[in-house]
């Protein structure tokens, strides 16, 4: 081989072993950037009323505040009724559900928003109440108390903003943030975003009864 072949030949491993190292270099803003992730607050909207803005229930709504307890026992493989089961706090509301069957319902697929009394919400009611609407005669009446409490869309605490929204018992709850609490009617919500696998739960330290229901 000549010297000038030679020097032509190492001229072009050269230049190919560059290239070579150029394209295994540095990975690309595309290769390194994971998925985003995936925001559950925007899986499903609420049914609204005519009064409820955009600005209820939107993704960019500034979080309703830091007086709410933020829960780290939630559980996305219960669902709302099984994590409810599981914690005693709200053993009164779920003996309330199964006796309006309602338990199963709130085991569907969902996604549901229940403001969940706690037991001591529902031992404020007046002395008896309990006791007689969990009777088969007032099944109908409580009924409308506890689909009163829930929504049929997922709804997290970053997401709540003042205005109003639809029940499941087909009449509005209205929403406040005040000083970083929200109050849904006349309660406060005192916990936040307990997830399941169908929903959300938000305990409330008051039982919301419907205007209809004295």
């Amino acid at each position: 081989m000549t010297l000038m072949a030679k020097r032509l030949l190492i001229l072009l491993v050269t230049l190919g072993g560059t290239a070579f190292l150029a394209a295994c270099g540095e990975p690309t803003a595309t290769e390194t950037q994971g998925e985003p992730t995936e925001q559950i607050a925007e899986t499903s909207e609420p049914v609204a009323t005519e009064t409820v803005s955009d600005e209820t229930i939107e993704a960019q709504a500034e979080p309703a505040g830091e007086e709410m307890t933020a829960v780290v026992d939630s559980d996305p493989t219960e669902t709302i009724v099984g994590i409810a089961s599981g914690d005693d706090q709200f053993s009164t509301l779920v003996a309330a559900l199964e006796a309006a069957e309602l338990a199963e319902i709130l085991s569907g697929e969902g996604p549901f928003t229940v403001f969940a009394p706690t037991d001591e919400a529902f031992a404020a009611l007046p002395e008896g109440t309990v006791e007689e609407l969990l009777k088969p005669e007032n099944r109908d009446q409580l009924v409308q108390i506890l689909t009163y409490h829930v929504v049929p869309a997922q709804v997290l605490s970053a997401n709540i903003t003042d205005g109003s929204v639809e029940t499941v018992a087909g009449m509005p709850l209205t929403i406040t943030v005040m000083d970083g609490t929200v109050m849904v009617n006349e309660a406060s919500v005192i916990q936040s975003d307990i997830l399941g696998s169908n929903g959300v739960i938000h305990a409330v330290d008051t039982v919301i009864l419907p205007g209809v229901v004295e």
